[in-house]
């Protein structure tokens, strides 16, 4: 089922299909409040009453031209300033391919500091997000680049990459932000686990090392993206072992999975953020999100006849 979905996120002839069906666009309202920007925006006013601080990320990616990478950037700037007259602990999640990065990489180098200064003007952070492992190497060096200019920049690492323990301690030197996620491309056995035992034992070892930093002296601010609950649970016990309070780092899971537990750990006093997602460009994006369980493709059928 997983390699089927991905193999449909893949795919340009249901791209230019599947979302023109209205079954199919019923479905993805479980995912995202709406496509336009105001619908996040107004989700997240409604989260920020709950304790539930908001992560944006404006869905689409491998802009085509650099006109389009440009107007990406312009209407995330005007999105900043949004969060910031409304109030809200809201941040961003931006993929470099939305930037240009297929095309200019100093273009998108250039996109991404003007978004992380804007950012930092209203006091939050700029999240690099992770595309397929094609990207990783030159994403990781450009986070690099980045973060030396910009102290509000962080990136999003992927547990199901044999690399990621790497990466991890190449970027501890720099008081990284990272936000850790399994992962949700198709991805070869020789460079990334499949089973779901491994990838579970990698996160949990990842996140474990960034703990250790953490209790180390490190200002390294860890962000704890999953919708596994027992996997919290066991980093909450092992912060706890290490004499780390329940600030020392933050829940993020995607809007419409596990509110029950969202609202539940904001009440029990730990930091959680809800990723908002819109755009027309939803079908990959929604695509992948069915694949990471298996369970999502049966809410995704209640959606439809519900």
């Amino acid at each position: 089922m997983r390699r089927l979905l991905l193999w449909m996120a893949r795919s340009a002839w249901l791209r230019e299909r599947i979302p023109h069906l209205p079954l199919a666009r019923r479905a993805v309202r479980r995912f995202m409040p709406g496509e336009a920007p105001e619908a996040a925006l107004a989700q997240a006013e409604a989260f920020r009453g709950q304790h539930i601080g908001s992560l944006f990320t404006r869905l689409g990616e491998n802009v085509g031209r650099l006109e389009e990478a440009d107007a990406t950037a312009q209407h995330y700037l005007g999105l900043l300033d949004d969060i910031a007259a409304r109030g809200i602990p809201g941040e961003l999640s931006v993929k470099l391919t939305q930037l240009g990065f297929d095309i200019d990489e100093e273009c998108t180098l250039s996109h991404m500091g003007r978004l992380a200064e804007r950012a930092a003007q209203h006091g939050g952070v700029v999240w690099l997000d992770m595309e397929s492992s094609a990207y990783t190497e030159r994403a990781v060096a450009l986070y690099e680049r980045l973060k030396a200019q910009h102290a509000n920049a962080g990136i999003c690492l992927q547990a199901y990459l044999r690399r990621t323990a790497a990466d991890v301690q190449r970027l501890l030197p720099l008081d990284p932000a990272i936000r850790l996620v399994k992962g949700a491309y198709d991805e070869p056995a020789a460079i990334a686990y499949r089973s779901r035992r491994e990838v579970d034992a990698n996160y949990a070892a990842l996140a474990i090392a960034l703990l250790g930093a953490r209790a180390a002296g490190r200002a390294v601010r860890i962000a704890i993206g999953t919708h596994d609950v027992t996997l919290i649970e066991q980093i909450a016990a092992h912060a706890d072992a290490l004499g780390l309070s329940q600030q020392a780092f933050e829940i993020q899971m995607l809007y419409g999975i596990r509110m029950d537990q969202q609202r539940r750990l904001a009440t029990a006093g730990y930091q959680v953020r809800d990723l908002i997602a819109y755009g027309p460009a939803w079908y990959p994006w929604y695509m992948r999100r069915l694949a990471e369980r298996p369970a999502n493709v049966i809410f995704a059928l209640r959606q439809i006849v519900g």
